[in-house]
């Protein structure tokens, strides 16, 4: 099974409510970072791998659809060139209330990297590696942040074809993303989850002692 849809989004754009809604247009399996962190001894060292360009794309999406978040975003050129029929999206918002977001969530995890169960180490590193790969190094304040993201979504844009690139706000439901896909538009309402306090619940749930300050 071949990737179809490639999300190509930095994470805090919406990415979980896409990956439940891609679920939800049978374009699912999705893969999110969640699922890396279901089975972290197999998922950590492929993308550990991925990022020494030794990367198993056909392994690491081996029965899913589609894919979204990091570690997906930061290997958007590599994907698009494994799987070049696949359409991407780009999840944004307004890089200002991303850095915000990205500051309150990522960033405080990542920083807080050093005082994590032995068992997550793999883990941070890929994360951070990845994160890195994308253009945001540690140490950035809010305008470098902003400043990073907008490259991102310019470097995206630039890599892609037009005709397999959406750019897309989460805030604007079904219709752009089932136009670009070709699917009808659900009755149910868009998802919207994974807020700031929703994020750190998941992390406490998948790293017990970590703290959101």
């Amino acid at each position: 099974m071949a990737l179809q849809v490639i999300g190509a989004g930095l994470g805090r754009t919406g990415t979980r409510s896409l990956q439940l809604a891609l679920n939800q247009l049978e374009l699912g399996p999705c893969y999110h970072m969640a699922e890396v962190v279901q089975n972290l001894p197999v998922n950590v060292p492929l993308w550990l791998s991925a990022l020494d360009g030794r990367a198993d794309w056909e392994t690491i999406f081996k029965g899913y659809r589609s894919a979204v978040d990091w570690p997906v975003a930061g290997f958007y050129r590599e994907l698009h060139a494994a799987y070049p029929s696949a359409k991407f999206i780009l999840t944004v918002r307004s890089p200002e209330s991303w850095a915000e977001s990205f500051d309150e969530t990522i960033y405080k995890l990542q920083a807080g990297g050093d005082q994590a169960p032995a068992v997550m180490k793999p883990w941070f590193d890929m994360a951070n590696g990845v994160v890195a790969k994308s253009g945001i190094p540690f140490g950035l304040d809010a305008a470098g942040l902003a400043k990073a993201f907008m490259a991102h979504t310019d470097a995206v844009k630039a890599a892609i074809p037009a005709d397999h690139l959406l750019v897309y706000q989460v805030k604007d439901g079904w219709d752009p993303l089932c136009a670009f896909l070709g699917k009808p538009a659900p009755a149910e309402p868009f998802p919207n989850t994974n807020s700031t306090e929703e994020f750190w619940a998941a992390v406490a749930a998948a790293m017990p002692g970590a703290e959101a300050s």
